[in-house]
């Protein structure tokens, strides 16, 4: 049986609205990180996990990635994703 390929959207806590798909995988939750570097310039990180607990075990690798990484700041947000229409 072919699994349903749906759009899936997350609203994050600033308002930004990210929608992936079509996906026919199970996808729960989207995650982004956004670092601010040293010298003031800014990098975005982004995706998708099939669980929350997998999402929140990325915000606690993100501590090792800020120090590694040299980020002088950086905010991971976890939003929810719900099906919306085509």
């Amino acid at each position: 049986m072919k699994k349903k390929r749906r759009y899936l959207t997350a609203t994050m806590p600033d308002g930004y609205v990210k929608t992936i798909g079509p996906t026919s995988d199970g996808f729960t939750h989207y995650w982004r990180i956004v670092a601010i570097l040293d010298n003031g310039k800014t990098e975005v990180f982004w995706g998708h996990t099939k669980s929350l607990a997998e999402a929140r075990r990325l915000k606690t690798a993100t501590q090792d990635a800020a120090r590694m990484r040299g980020w002088a700041s950086h905010v991971f947000d976890i939003a929810e994703l719900v099906e919306t229409p085509a």
